[in-house]
């Protein structure tokens, strides 16, 4: 059979791509060996804020004396969190489909194999394209850590699935997906760990409020091992054993359950990448081009896979732009203002420059900052909870990174992002009006 299209993988990027292609008017095959919707969508994004929002009612109907309003007693059940979760994730994913069918898209389940650019096999089946787009996504990095393979830990699929409570968890990796279990499990009363060998959590974020994060959560009972190794795994009838060294010496503890947070790499054996030999970076990822075109014409790569950003709104991005640049659409992928977001309670997230990264390529910049209580909507609705919300200008007063602490930052930080894409100025991003009261408004008011 001949497609115009075929795509390998069908998380965001693969069912971005797959969408948009079929709006265009192109026959497309997409192909994809688990569940539609990727790992973002059936073990990432969506089941962990499913999750995260459960935690936060959780803690919301605790605190809720703050706001005058009496709880007398306040539980949760778990089993329910996780069935809850569970039909989130089965409801996007038929939302998934039906857009997919809708679009006129050919979905076949299972895994494919690439023979060359135009022919991929899959299972009894070979399929011909004219052009191929590659969306395989990453995995869960396990580093080769001495006993590993013989400690009972968790990935984050086994903490999202777990109907019962662990007494005390250990997470090795203080990074996005660390902190997010670290918050949804401190919440439900779980003593917790982090051990993160780099000296801040979050190496991404900007790093005074990534303190602040951990601070605010060192305050709620979580123990953080920063600039620690972590050199061997045991087991015993009590739990994980983890030992680890830094600058005070060698230590260890112990926890009922481990979980392995420390990152995760692009998925690039077992699906015949290696028949199409395209050229890499120097740093092992695929090379692409601000059309996401690979070396060899008519393939394409978006995602995960390009080892750029493991995000998946970058990568519905990613998606549009190789659709785009096939159907002869004029379109680039721009990297400027791509948002991070930490969906802990408080939210963290930051777009653009962080001062580390502005420092380490030579920019001179200025830093702008202001509690959050200078948004009345933010005094408003967390009661006795601080935040901080900084912009980087350079020195044209153009706006190039923005960062904030506190509810509900991943909702406003697009505001930042939008003013970076554009080249914005202080003072032009200043003349847009913002509806009162927002917590959006902090913007204005850092200006």
């Amino acid at each position: 059979m001949k497609y115009q299209v075929i795509i390998i993988g069908g998380g965001p990027a693969g069912y971005t791509a797959a969408e948009t292609a079929g709006k265009g008017g192109l026959s497309v095959l997409l192909i994809e060996k688990n569940s539609l919707g990727g790992v973002c969508l059936n073990e990432g994004c969506i089941p962990t804020k499913t999750l995260l929002y459960s935690a936060k009612t959780y803690d919301s109907a605790k605190h809720a004396s703050k706001y005058a309003v009496n709880i007398p007693e306040v539980s949760f059940d778990l089993p329910k969190i996780i069935a809850r979760k569970s039909k989130v994730v089965r409801k996007l994913v038929l939302g998934v489909k039906a857009k997919l069918t809708a679009n006129n898209v050919t979905i076949v389940s299972g895994e494919a194999q690439i023979i060359d650019k135009n022919t991929v096999r899959c299972g009894e089946e070979t399929y011909e394209g004219e052009n191929l787009i590659l969306c395989t996504g990453s995995e869960t990095f396990i580093p080769p850590i001495p006993g590993v393979d013989a400690v009972n830990y968790w990935t984050h699929r086994d903490a999202l699935d777990s109907k019962e409570l662990p007494a005390s968890l250990a997470i090795v990796g203080g990074g996005v997906i660390g902190m997010e279990f670290a918050s949804f499990f401190n919440s439900l009363g779980v003593q917790v760990i982090v051990v993160e060998m780099m000296n801040e959590i979050l190496g991404g974020m900007d790093k005074e409020l990534s303190a602040l994060l951990r601070a605010e959560y060192a305050k709620r009972g979580i123990k953080f091992l920063l600039s620690t190794k972590v050199v061997g795994l045991s087991q015993t009838e009590e739990g994980a054993v983890v030992s680890y060294e830094n600058a005070e010496g060698n230590g260890s503890v112990i926890a009922e359950k481990l979980l392995m947070s420390v990152g995760r790499r692009p998925v690039t054996k077992g699906f015949g990448l290696e028949n199409l030999n395209l050229e890499k970076t120097e740093r092992g990822a695929i090379r692409v081009n601000e059309k996401m075109q690979t070396s060899v014409l008519g393939v394409y790569v978006c995602g995960d896979l390009t080892g750029f950003s493991l995000l998946a709104h970058t990568a519905v991005r990613e998606a549009e732009v190789a659709v785009h640049s096939i159907l002869g659409k004029e379109d680039a992928m721009s990297y400027r203002a791509i948002p991070g977001v930490v969906y802990t309670n408080p939210e963290i997230a930051g777009v653009g420059e962080t001062e580390e990264s502005a420092l380490a390529k030579g920019i001179t910049y200025q830093v702008i900052k202001f509690p959050m209580a200078y948004s009345g909507r933010f005094v408003a609705e967390n009661e006795g909870v601080n935040g901080v919300c900084k912009v980087l200008l350079d020195e044209q007063q153009r706006v190039i990174g923005a960062h904030v602490l506190g509810n509900p930052a991943s909702e406003i930080i697009t505001l930042a992002g939008t003013a970076i894409e554009l080249g914005l100025t202080a003072a032009q991003w200043k003349k847009i009006v913002f509806p009162h009261p927002t917590v959006g408004e902090i913007f204005r008011e850092v200006l």
